[in-house]
C-alpha cells in the first residue's frame, strides 16, 4: 500500500488554544487574587471603620453650655459613677454632633470618633496639691483641659450618652476607662473580655491601646 507523503502542516503539531494551556490556570488565580483583594478590605472597612473626621471643641460645643456643680464627695471610688448623666440634654447633643460629622452609623467609628475627640482636644493639666478635684462633663468641655479623673469622665458621659456603656479602671495614681464593645475586632479587646480600654491622656495612644505603666496587676474596675 502506496503512503502519503504529509504535509508540512501536518507535520507541526497543533497547539491548544491560549484558553486550553497553563494560562488559564495562571489567569484564572489572577482573578480569583482579585475578588479576594476586593472583598476583603471592604468587608474590613465595615467592621472596623475609622473615623473620616474628628472635629474641635468649637464645632460641637455651644457657646451657651451652661456649668454646673454637683455637690458630690468623693468617700470611695465608687463616687465617680455619680458624675456619668449622659442624658444630659447638653451631653447627649454634644456627643450626637461629633459622630455624627465623624461616621456614618456604625458603633465601633462612634467609639472612636469620641476617644479621638477627647484624647486630641484635651491638654492634660494636674489637680491641686493633696487634693483630688473631679471635673464634670460640661466644665472639661468648657475649659479643654484636666487629668485623668477629668478626660475619664469626660469620655465615659460621651460614650454612654450614645449608648456604649463604660467603667472606670483605677490604678495606683491614675484611671482610665473601659468601653463594652462586643463587636469591636479581637485586637482592641482587654483582658479577653468584649470591652476595649481607653487611657483618653495617652496622647499618642491609639483606639484601644494602652501606654505601658497601665499595665499592672492591682486594678480596680468601677462601673
Amino acid at each position: 500500500m502506496q503512503e502519503r507523503e504529509l504535509s508540512e502542516e501536518e507535520l507541526i503539531p497543533e497547539e491548544d488554544p491560549w484558553w486550553r494551556g497553563p494560562l488559564r490556570y495562571i489567569l484564572g488565580l489572577f482573578l480569583i487574587l482579585l475578588l479576594v483583594v476586593w472583598f476583603f478590605p471592604s468587608q474590613a472597612i465595615k467592621v472596623d471603620p475609622e473615623p473620616r473626621y474628628i472635629p474641635i471643641i468649637e464645632e460641637v460645643v455651644p457657646d451657651t453650655l451652661e456649668l454646673s456643680r454637683p455637690n458630690i464627695t468623693l468617700d470611695s471610688r465608687s463616687d465617680y459613677l455619680k458624675y456619668i448623666q449622659p442624658n444630659d440634654p447638653q451631653i447627649k447633643q454634644i456627643a450626637d454632633k461629633i459622630v455624627a460629622l465623624s461616621c456614618e452609623g456604625n458603633r465601633i467609628c462612634y467609639a472612636k470618633a469620641i476617644y479621638y475627640f477627647v484624647r486630641d482636644n484635651f491638654q492634660y493639666v494636674s489637680d491641686p496639691a493633696a487634693y483630688e478635684y473631679v471635673k464634670t462633663a460640661r466644665e472639661s468641655l468648657s475649659v479643654q483641659g484636666g487629668d485623668c479623673d477629668d478626660a475619664s469622665v469626660l469620655a465615659a458621659n460621651l460614650l454612654q450618652a450614645i449608648g456604649i456603656p463604660t467603667r472606670f479602671v483605677f490604678i495606683p495614681g491614675h484611671v482610665y476607662i473601659q468601653a463594652y464593645l462586643p463587636d469591636a475586632p479581637r485586637r482592641y479587646k482587654s483582658e479577653g473580655a468584649d470591652v476595649v480600654s481607653l487611657d483618653l491622656t495617652c496622647s499618642n495612644c491609639d483606639f484601644g491601646e494602652l501606654p505601658y505603666s497601665d499595665f499592672v496587676d492591682n486594678k480596680v474596675v468601677v462601673g
